[in-house]
């Protein structure tokens, strides 16, 4: 990954902006480096620095994606593929046109305009050049930070597949335009395009590109992935979860080089990373327990998202007054410990990671293909009290392929993927509760984080392979019976509750969500898959 040649002269550059509609009254600045970006940024105000030298930016009222906005065009080729639900919504051909023809009249206007050319995929086998035109520079170097960085040699010939039309300062009139808010997300699969506009919140940059290589890389045999994934320099491992249930925490293990930390592609040759930089969550964040993480925070080519300075110009990031979803952008190479480039071996482990409020889930168990593509499907975990507002209680949150705002697809499309690559290549799969055991959440603590390292790190090297092991009686999947460095007796969580009458009340009721969730997918499944799925069981036990 080479530093990019800066140049403000769009002569050089075989894609000129007018192939996209833009004919530019203001400055142009064709693909400056990370640095100059950065600088540009401080210097316009758009965003300051930490007392370290990182940037510091703020994004307004949008401080996370807005999903109600975010849109495919309905169009004849790519988008007949497109699974259309509540998540992937449909746009017509007219509104997404009135919509360009402001963005471009917006972007033609600015005083400034930056852009960006890129790749997304390490593989240069199936990696898809990109581009980013944006009005802000900050933006841009976000741009810069998170995805492949092109070879100065090459930006002459760069031809973008898709390309960003980025305007974060227009807003429109939701009634003009025939969409939901004065935000706007929108993505035309056969042309090529994205449109942002309305919103400062730079996740919808990575997340868009995202969501295009989530619905071209099945159609060629691809299995695209919202993961984390590390390697022994033998193996790697996948690590899929939502939000809070440690899959950023758990992939950074010092002893594993780290391959990526969020979005990933699985070849007939093995594992890569779309990205090349990390857009890590900050809440929350210390020194002692995620170092590697926290030691960019200091690095001048950080850029910090929404998170609150001390006096000093210290961040603060425990202080969530703007935002629970504090965020910090960085490339990948400022992780020391980690795969020269951002590749690896084909998986011989696959982890699912929850954090099961309920206390129902064990610590640990092992699924089958069949009980993997399920829960693949199923994307589960649990919202706690004080996550968001009007949360009190243990709240079950269900999201497709561990990802399911940026699967464009069917889910069965990608977990038969997944089932295939499991079993051509001899791979285990994990279900790891991060949570709670012993009566739930309110009952008692999370599970220790050194007791989930050891499980896991028994189950990535082989040591829980000849241990003897119990059928969940409700789910189906296999539970160790003992791991060293573990107690034995929080494997089986039902041991865990005083009162093991109510364990079975609340895990029934786990049950019912999961095959209620699971009856808008079934129609698309194999009759292995549904039959993969968790029974109501009643217990006769009068312990």
């Amino acid at each position: 990954m080479g530093e990019q040649t800066p140049s403000n002269s769009a002569t050089v550059f075989a894609t000129t902006l007018g192939s996209h509609g833009l004919d530019p009254t203001g400055s142009v600045f064709w693909n400056l480096t990370g640095k100059e970006l950065r600088d540009i940024a401080v210097e316009s105000g758009e965003a300051t620095r930490t007392a370290d030298g990182a940037l510091l930016a703020t994004t307004g009222n949008r401080t996370g994606r807005s999903p109600n906005d975010r849109f495919i065009v309905n169009e004849p080729g790519l988008a007949s593929s497109v699974h259309w639900s509540k998540v992937n919504r449909p746009i017509s051909p007219a509104v997404f046109d009135h919509l360009l023809k402001s963005t471009q009249k917006h972007l033609n206007s600015a005083t400034t305009l930056f852009v960006k050319d890129m790749h997304c995929g390490a593989d240069p086998a199936h990696t898809m050049p990109v581009r980013l035109v944006s009005e802000s520079a900050w933006h841009s170097a976000f741009m810069h930070n998170m995805f492949i960085r092109s070879h100065r040699d090459s930006l002459s010939t760069h031809v973008p597949e898709f390309t960003i039309l980025h305007a974060p300062t227009m807003t429109v009139d939701p009634k003009e335009y025939g969409v939901n808010s004065e935000v706007f997300v929108v993505i035309s699969l056969s042309r090529g395009m994205v449109l942002i506009g309305g919103t400062r919140y730079a996740g919808e940059i990575k997340k868009s590109i995202f969501t295009i290589m989530n619905h071209i890389l099945p159609s060629r045999g691809l299995l695209p992935m919202h993961c984390s994934a590390n390697t022994s320099g033998d193996e790697s491992a996948l690590f899929f979860g939502l939000s809070g249930t440690g899959k950023t925490t758990l992939s950074a293990d010092p002893g594993r080089e780290l391959v990526g930390d969020d979005e990933h592609g699985w070849s007939d040759q093995g594992i890569f990373n779309f990205e090349g930089g990390c857009y890590a969550k900050m809440i929350g964040l210390s020194e002692e327990d995620e170092p590697a993480i926290y030691a960019t925070t200091k690095m001048e080519s950080t850029i910090l998202e929404n998170v609150i300075l001390d006096a000093d110009g210290i961040p603060n990031f425990h202080d969530s007054t703007l935002t629970q979803n504090t965020r910090a952008s960085y490339p990948i190479d400022s992780i020391e410990n980690r795969t020269e480039d951002s590749t690896a071996g084909h998986p011989k482990n696959v982890v699912f990671l929850t954090c099961d409020a309920f206390g129902v889930l064990p610590p640990i168990s092992r699924l089958s293909p069949a009980q993997a593509a399920y829960h693949f499907i199923s994307g589960y975990t649990a919202k706690v009290a004080g996550t968001e507002v009007g949360v009190t209680e243990p709240m079950a949150t269900f999201s497709a392929c561990f990802g399911a705002p940026f699967m464009p697809r069917h889910p069965s499309e990608y977990a038969n993927l997944l089932s295939k690559k499991i079993a051509d290549h001899d791979a285990s799969c994990w279900l790891i509760n991060t949570g709670w055991i012993a009566g739930g959440y309110g009952e008692s603590s999370r599970i220790r984080i050194n007791w989930t390292r050891a499980l896991l790190n028994a189950a990535l090297s082989g040591d829980l392979n000849d241990v003897v092991y119990v059928t969940d009686e409700r789910f189906g999947f296999k539970i160790p019976v003992t791991c060293d460095g573990v107690p034995s007796e929080i494997l089986q969580p039902r041991s865990t509750w005083s009162d093991v009458k109510r364990y079975d009340n609340v895990a029934n009721v786990l049950v019912q969500m999961f095959n209620e969730n699971f009856e808008s997918f079934a129609d698309g499944c194999s009759d292995e898959v549904k039959a993969a799925a968790p029974r109501i069981h009643e217990n006769q036990a009068s312990e």
